[in-house]
């Protein structure tokens, strides 16, 4: 089984998102390892030991996807028995050309809290956007709806929360989520009032009712909560009063996480406060 590495002096998010991007179109299995702050020349050394002793251990060469500022970190590296592919070797020079501007590669410049007002705008933006959130998180806290880039609703389990915070984290969105329950009265269901002057900020989610009752079975097995016919029940009704409500919906069951969150940012124009 080939060992996929991503390295960099910085995060290594930027080579992840790369090369997980590329490894998508292929189907295979693999391992993943990620290298960070591989920011000295004897960091880089024990890292090519580690690309080595995985060469040795398959006899598949790995593949190494990596940014480096420095070329002398770069050149160590690149002397390992890795396959190595650094995506900004392609583009940095026509980007350059058509920008009529040098590049001045600086390390953390992308993921980091720079000086530069715009990054530190950002970085504060998604701090705020995080801590709204985990405040305002499962209907804890309903007084601050006002404030609510968007209010995530659904029944228990359909994701709101992991979709809420990713939001925060991601894009410096402040994302409120509020649970439908059998308080509410699921045989005659009808948006909270609570939630009623702010309908226009409101997203649903919703899932395969199969998938609903895997998810909470191993939260509370052998429940009526979890049981499949209760899974349904919920579902159907809160779809339901999504149609008559006029509120947009996602049926979340085939999608991850960051498609969720791309597919509501596409839908809402919700502004993105970017790192």
């Amino acid at each position: 089984m080939r060992t996929i590495f991503y390295i960099s002096d910085g995060t290594a998010l930027t080579a992840e998102a790369f090369g997980k991007a590329m490894l998508s179109m292929f189907p295979l299995k693999v391992i993943h390892k990620t290298l960070a702050f591989i920011d000295t020349i004897e960091k880089a050394e024990l890292a090519v030991n580690k690309i080595n002793q995985a060469y040795q251990e398959s006899g598949e060469r790995p593949i190494i996807f990596h940014t480096f500022v420095s070329i002398d970190i770069k050149r160590v590296i690149t002397s390992s028995k890795g396959s190595c592919y650094d995506f900004l070797d392609y583009f940095v020079a026509p980007l350059s050309k058509e920008l009529n501007m040098a590049a001045q590669p600086k390390t953390h410049r992308t993921h980091g809290i720079q000086e530069n007002n715009d990054v530190r705008d950002n970085y504060d933006f998604r701090i705020d956007a995080v801590n709204y959130t985990l405040a305002n998180d499962d209907g804890s806290n309903i007084s601050d709806y006002d404030e609510a880039d968007i209010i995530l609703l659904g029944v228990s389990r359909t994701g709101k929360t992991p979709t809420s915070l990713y939001l925060a984290l991601h894009y410096g969105i402040k994302a409120a989520n509020y649970p439908l329950t059998e308080d509410d009265n699921m045989e005659n269901l009808q948006l909270p009032k609570v939630l009623k002057p702010f309908r226009h900020k409101i997203y649903g989610l919703t899932l395969d009712p199969q998938r609903l009752h895997e998810i909470r079975s191993k939260r509370r097995e052998g429940s009526r909560y979890a049981s499949m016919q209760q899974c349904r029940f919920e579902l159907q009704e809160v779809e339901k009063m999504y149609r008559r409500e006029a509120i947009p919906f996602l049926d979340s069951t085939r999608f991850s996480v960051e498609e969720i969150a791309a597919k509501i940012l596409a839908e809402t124009n919700l502004e993105r406060h970017r790192f």
